[in-house]
């Protein structure tokens, strides 16, 4: 009995050193490679040959992946301790907390995507002649024409149009238009500069995703992982699935840290002052404003969320809830396949 359970606590304690482990070579080559970037580049070690540092690089992250993995598939999948039986559904809070993190993480991944929307839309006549007639005008103006007959015709047009709009009522001045899915001319959720400089400067105005996090898929990654550990009853499985929450806080430390020494990119003092790595710091602070609800109101309310796309991104979440939260409850048959229990 005492080998037994020896055996089992030296198998969780190696299984947990993998979990760990794994994940933190990951991040510690990461850091160490891209910090000392300069120092690899001199000419005593690469010469300044970028091609050797981006080998060295990629080698080295390819082999820390590879830990992640072998470490995942042989020491730590389905291995204890263990919360609840395997198969059984997953206990309510589990759901409701894994449902909460997947649905944030999915959400600020799909709003670093164009903004989706229905392919239809039910438009006026007057704003498709308002456009026809923008193109005309634009054409009157290339061509040079002017003059007091050119003014008397667009009023008779004009006038036309109105009596037209009027003798035909509310229900033929709409119709069906087909429109792309996909909005990228959407620039409602970017971050603008009110006063822009030529130097690149001037006061910005925060706006979408960046009012949450500057690095959005790292977090999103992160919380994704730890959504789908509040579904596993294996304790080395969730401390696995729940790392890459780890790698986004001081991934994204990093690169912030990087990027304010103009090293690999640029984060401008005006930026950020104004937002955070960790996801929601920056509108909870103060950094955005004084008043924490007006700040969410804006972001919500203002259009600056892509609507469909967190609305799919929660039903992504929900779907993979509801599938893996119900547990599996099989029954062997008398061929030897398993399926599910007949209903009694």
């Amino acid at each position: 009995m005492a080998s037994n359970a020896s055996q089992k606590l030296f198998h969780s304690s190696s299984s947990i050193r993998w979990a760990v482990g794994s994940w933190s070579l990951f991040i510690a080559e990461n850091f160490l490679l891209s910090e000392n970037r300069p120092i690899l580049l001199s000419p005593s070690l690469l010469n300044g040959n970028e091609d050797y540092y981006h080998y060295l690089y990629g080698l080295c992250s390819t082999a820390a992946i590879g830990s992640i993995a072998y470490g995942y598939h042989y020491k730590i999948k389905n291995q204890g301790p263990m919360l609840w039986k395997v198969g059984q559904a997953v206990p309510w809070s589990g759901r409701i907390m894994a449902l909460a993190c997947m649905s944030l993480g999915f959400g600020l991944v799909s709003q670093t995507a164009p903004k989706l929307q229905i392919p239809v839309e039910y438009v006026g006549d007057g704003k498709m002649r308002m456009q026809r007639r923008g193109v005309a005008k634009g054409s009157e103006e290339e061509g040079g024409g002017g003059g007091g007959g050119g003014d008397n015709e667009k009023l008779q047009t004009s006038n036309s149009d109105s009596s037209s709009n009027n003798a035909s009522g509310s229900s033929s001045d709409r119709t069906w238009k087909v429109r792309c899915p996909f909005d990228f001319t959407d620039s409602r959720s970017k971050c603008l500069s009110d006063n822009p400089q030529p130097g690149g400067g001037g006061d910005i105005q925060v706006r979408g995703i960046d009012r949450i996090t500057r690095h959005p898929g790292l977090w999103g990654f992160g919380l994704v992982g730890m959504g789908l550990s509040f579904l596993s009853p294996s304790v080395p499985t969730r401390i696995w699935l729940g790392m890459p929450l780890m790698v986004a806080l001081v991934g994204g430390e990093h690169t912030d840290s990087r990027h304010r020494r103009g090293m690999g990119g640029n984060l401008s003092k005006e930026l950020d002052e104004k937002t955070s790595n960790v996801p929601f710091w920056a509108m909870v602070s103060g950094k955005q404003g004084k008043d924490v609800m007006d700040v969410f109101g804006k972001f919500v309310w203002g259009e600056e969320i892509k609507g469909w796309n967190a609305l799919l991104a929660f039903g992504l979440a929900a779907s993979v809830v509801a599938r893996k939260g119900r547990g599996v409850s099989t029954v062997r048959s008398s061929s030897g396949r398993i399926g599910l229990p007949p209903v009694v």
